[in-house]
């Protein structure tokens, strides 16, 4: 059986098998009912995000400038209805390497909270998704929340996406970045993450290990070239090929960059 709330990924996938003449069915619990799993609390160190916590939910609740970079995403997020009903654990239980959200939460240090009948356990979100559609939950769980450390307040964040269009699109690239500047100006923390380049999205750490501890300014950027990216390993596909994403990959990290070192001043 299969628990489902938004479903905003599964029926038009299901959709499409019907449209190619496989009419198989699954069980399904859809959940979305249960209004104790909805919603953002303060938990004192860490921010909890409830399973059934909607895209719109997000960018309503007033979180400090280190979530604009997830509040960004979610406005990129389909059309708004589909941000009314799509959920932000929808979106890694699904795993797609193009997931909106992954990268923001990654730049947070986002958990993910899991529950069975008989026990609970906690995983780093890059734990959680281990590749293409494939998460660690097993098959007696379900995850109720996502737990999010609190950044200092004075860290910022912004996010970049790369698609055929504004809205209702796929990314060809995706980047969150997350930035805290010290007292001398000094870069204290720097957290890069990047998405639809490899089967998971995943932090930049060489781009984040040389710049911090340096002068947060404007020329730092040119210091990103591309041998920061030869982790990555982008797919040919309609959307673009594999060359295009990684000088895509490039460009995008400068000008996420930029825009961190500008908020920063």
């Amino acid at each position: 059986m299969s628990i489902i709330a938004g479903a905003t990924d599964l029926y038009p996938a299901q959709t499409t098998r019907n449209a190619w003449g496989d009419w198989s069915r699954f069980a399904q619990l859809d959940i979305s009912g249960l209004e104790e799993l909805r919603g953002i609390t303060d938990a004192g160190d860490h921010y909890r995000v409830g399973a059934l916590t909607t895209w719109t939910d997000l960018v309503r609740a007033g979180l400090p400038p280190a979530f604009d970079a997830l509040t960004q995403a979610a406005l990129g997020v389909g059309g708004v209805q589909i941000q009314n009903r799509a959920t932000l654990v929808g979106n890694i239980c699904n795993a797609s390497p193009a997931a909106d959200g992954v990268p923001g939460l990654l730049c947070l240090n986002a958990a993910v909270e899991l529950s069975s009948r008989s026990s609970k356990r906690t995983l780093p979100l890059e734990e959680f998704i281990r590749g293409n559609r494939e998460t660690a939950i097993r098959s007696d769980e379900m995850v109720i929340a996502l737990l999010i450390p609190k950044p200092p307040a004075s860290a910022r964040s912004t996010f970049k996406k790369l698609g055929a269009r504004r809205y209702l699109v796929i990314s060809i690239v995706i980047l969150a970045g997350l930035l805290e500047v010290d007292t001398d100006g000094r870069i204290r923390d720097l957290r890069i993450a990047i998405g639809a380049c490899s089967p998971v999205a995943q932090r930049m750490t060489g781009i984040e290990d040389m710049l911090r501890g340096r002068k947060c300014e404007a020329g730092l950027v040119k210091l990103v070239t591309m041998q920061h990216f030869e982790t990555l390993t982008p797919i040919d596909d309609v959307r673009a090929d594999a060359g295009y994403r990684r000088w895509c990959a490039l460009e995008l990290s400068r000008r996420l960059l930029a825009t961190l070192i500008d908020s920063s001043g």
